[in-house]
């Protein structure tokens, strides 16, 4: 039933999974009929832990089921979930605290902000500390501020960068509720701080409470200040571990985490019995540690060493003969078999070509320091000077990383597991130099790329390598290597990985949401005809930020408003949030700031201001000394009358001529009033309406109201030259001009003074567009 339901199913709640990391649940939703034996649709909540169920949902249709990771559930974005209720996703958050899955940042920054959405984050007590790191620490209250802060301290701190705003914000808020007022912090402010303290200066860590060193376990890192700091405390002898000098193997294993950061000074201190049986407890326990865990215990290693350096007799040798105990295929596997050589020299001495065929993984299994792991590279080629076999290659590890890319152009590299060997993440990663050569060996014996081997060089990786050796990427490769990031790729690079995944996932154009899902992190080479078709499909994907931030810029400026509108969605008001971003102010600036007020509505400014047609131009906040009426009136299209000689009265003229009348203060009575449509720069003045219109047969006649106070105006003087034969009768001299109403199309703006009488260029093309050629010299 499962299986039928998940090709029409709604993916409602996304979480950017990575493949194998962690399990999908299917949550049901009210029931759909889907086939003969389905009685519900189910939709898709990948990495969902199970849900505890609340009294409104224990019918059999809310139940979870889990599914195994696979192609069918494929790594996809951050949703708006706004179908699931509320009391869903917080029930899911909780779950999430009995479950051993570990979310990513950006996974925990999208259920952060689908709980905000719904005013749920006051609810903070019974959700993973990790969650608590992507809640909004500025609006934490008072009152409960010291219990979110030890919650949320809790948490895995690395998932923030070190130096971001929002972690220095959480250290910041946390001093600030917990009312540490100095650098010395007590033992019970420590307890709520937890591992805020990581990011604590050098001088706090000194003058704290010893109980400082429990905090400090937490840190994943520290820096050398930090170290220095920390060994400080130690040295002073104040701490529940005593003096350096009383420790035994049980003190040394408790300082647990700290002891990758303990320098030569403190450990020079320890008793020589307590420092090798330390040695050889890292040693027996080094095959099963990771590679971050290596590195640490070699740093530790040869602390050790350089403390013991002082008291350890050097042996005498004889000319090529192994002065220590011989390397065998008994002894190699030996946890305790670096503390027989005192060098690299004596090392050599000591290794054989037989054991170095036949126990080559065994050896590089040791933690084998730089100078011992090129004895080991330089005996390789000794013995395969043609080239390194397949079956070697494999178990290089660390050591393969000591070659140059005209080594590695040597290796017999056949086969695609081999190459996954050498890419494992958890050895160093690859020059790109040296990446690029590896894969030019590989495919140039044979090899072809496959989903697995896209995972393993994702990233920044892929986009060092030159566009040659992506060329033969087969469509199956990438719809079974999930989630590939190609930010940091070159524009032609995303252009061709995008134009391979349309390809790949062709067979999903008719789910848009799904096909979004997976074409998702490629859309950064796609055209704008593309975009624009998403945009138009019809269902909302509502894009979030960091993809519509890694859109093609030229591809991005020939999408409209609307266009973006409908790409974002719910997202839209990120947009507002990144409007300092190149990428969206570049879009901004092209696109008109009245359709950016309308169609957005989200305060983007800085858009183009578009001319009115009387020539003024509209702003987002428009001057009040400027008056233009609502409804202004068409310029007629129709052919003006021809000149009449004729007395005649004109009634309705064929068309609106605009004139202006200045002010008497800045023209003569004589003078042909200045068209110029200016705006006055003062906000505090009310419209002047100096400019009217009138009928081509009709003098200027001022339709400006009375004065505050009463005075009216005076009557208009007509000009000297008369524009026609016709005129109308002066009023009598006593007898003031009523105040008559603005007629719909009139433009009242005062003139600049000193603008002159000619008429804009502007105006003579529209009055020569509307009164016609013949007539306009006359009136003019």
């Amino acid at each position: 039933m499962v299986q039928a339901a998940l090709a029409p199913a709604a993916i409602t709640l996304c979480f950017c999974l990575s493949l194998g990391l962690v399990k999908a649940a299917v949550v049901s939703v009210p029931p759909l009929r889907v086939g003969p034996g389905s009685a519900k649709t189910s939709r898709l909540v990948p990495g969902a832990a199970e849900l505890p169920r609340s009294p409104q949902s224990s019918s059999a249709g809310n139940r979870i089921h889990f599914l195994p990771p696979g192609p069918l559930l494929p790594a996809v974005p951050c949703l708006p979930a706004s179908d699931l209720p509320a009391a869903a996703i917080l029930a899911f958050a909780r779950g999430l605290q009995n479950n051993s899955v570990e979310l990513s940042s950006a996974q925990l920054s999208c259920l952060a902000r689908l709980l905000a959405a719904r005013n749920l984050t006051k609810e903070f007590q019974g959700l993973p500390p990790d969650l608590l790191l992507f809640f909004d620490s500025a609006e934490v209250r008072g009152e409960t501020c010291k219990e979110f802060y030890t919650r949320a301290s809790r948490g895995r701190l690395d998932l923030l960068p070190r130096g971001s705003a929002r972690r220095s914000g959480l250290l910041r808020r946390a001093l600030t509720c917990l009312g540490v007022r100095s650098r010395h912090l007590n033992r019970q402010q420590l307890s709520s701080l937890g591992a805020l303290v990581c990011d604590m200066e050098p001088e706090t860590i000194a003058a704290s409470d010893p109980g400082v060193l429990e905090n400090l376990k937490l840190c994943s890192a520290l820096t050398e200040p930090q170290r220095a700091a920390l060994n400080t405390v130690l040295l002073a002898g104040d701490t529940e571990y005593g003096d350096p000098s009383s420790w035994d193997l049980q003190a040394l294993q408790r300082l647990g985490p700290l002891l990758p950061a303990l320098d030569q000074s403190t450990l020079s201190l320890v008793a020589k019995e307590a420092r090798e049986a330390l040695g050889r407890s890292i040693m027996a326990t080094y095959r099963s540690q990771g590679r971050s865990q290596r590195q640490r215990s070699l740093l530790l290693l040869r602390a050790l060493e350089a403390a013991a350096a002082p008291s350890r007799p050097r042996r005498k040798r004889n000319a090529g003969s192994c002065p220590s105990v011989l390397i065998t295929s008994n002894t190699v596997s030996d946890p305790f078999l670096l503390t027989n050589y005192w060098d690299s020299e004596e090392f050599e001495l000591c290794l054989t070509n037989q054991v170095l065929a036949a126990d080559l993984a065994q050896l590089l299994q040791q933690p084998l320091p730089l100078e011992f792991l090129m004895v080991v590279k330089r005996r390789l080629q000794q013995m395969y000077p043609e080239g390194i076999p397949d079956g070697q290659l494999k178990v290089l590890g660390e050591l393969s990383r000591l070659y140059s890319p005209e080594e590695i152009s040597q290796w017999q590299l056949t086969s695609n597991g081999t190459l996954l060997a050498l890419l494992n993440p958890s050895d160093s990663p690859w020059e790109a130099p040296q990446l690029q050569q590896l894969l030019r060996r590989y495919l140039a014996l044979g090899g072809s790329w496959s989903g697995a081997l896209l995972r393993a060089v994702a990233g920044e990786s892929l986009c060092q390598l030159p566009a040659e050796l992506l060329l033969p990427i087969p469509p199956e490769a990438l719809r079974t290597a999930g989630q590939l990031n190609i930010s940091s790729c070159s524009q032609a690079l995303k252009e061709q990985l995008y134009s391979k995944a349309q390809e790949a996932f062709a067979g999903h154009t008719n789910s848009t949401r799904a096909y979004y899902c997976l074409i998702r992190p490629y859309l950064g080479g796609a055209p704008a005809e593309d975009l624009k078709a998403l945009a138009e499909a019809g269902t909302a994907i509502d894009m979030d930020m960091d993809t519509f931030l890694a859109l093609n810029p030229a591809a991005l400026e020939r999408l409209s408003v609307m266009d973006v509108k409908r790409l974002l969605g719910s997202n839209l008001q990120a947009l507002k949030e990144a409007e300092n971003e190149p990428l969206v102010m570049n879009w901004v600036k092209k696109q008109l700031q009245r359709e950016l007020d309308e169609v957005l509505g989200i305060g983007l400014q800085g858009g183009i201001l578009q001319p009115t047609p009387a020539g003024t131009t509209t702003t987002p906040h428009p001057n009040p000394t400027a008056s233009i009426t609502p409804e202004p009136t068409a310029l007629s299209s129709h052919p003006p009358p021809a000149p009449s000689t004729a007395p005649t009265q004109v009634s309705s003229p064929p068309g609106t001529l605009l004139h202006t009348t200045a002010s008497p203060s800045t023209a003569s009575p004589s003078a042909v009033p200045p068209p110029a449509l200016t705006q006055e720069p003062s906000s505090s003045s009310p419209p002047d309406p100096a400019l009217t219109t009138h009928p081509p047969s009709t003098p200027p006649v001022s339709t400006s109201p009375p004065a505050p106070g009463g005075t009216p105006p005076a009557p208009a003087t007509q000009n000297t030259t008369p524009p026609s034969t016709h005129s109308l009768p002066e009023p009598p001299p006593d007898l003031p001009e009523p105040p008559r109403p603005t007629p719909p199309g009139y433009v009242n703006l005062k003139p600049l003074p000193g603008s002159g009488s000619m008429l804009s260029s502007c105006l003579l093309a529209m009055l020569t567009t509307a009164l016609g050629s013949s007539l306009l010299p006359q009136l003019l």
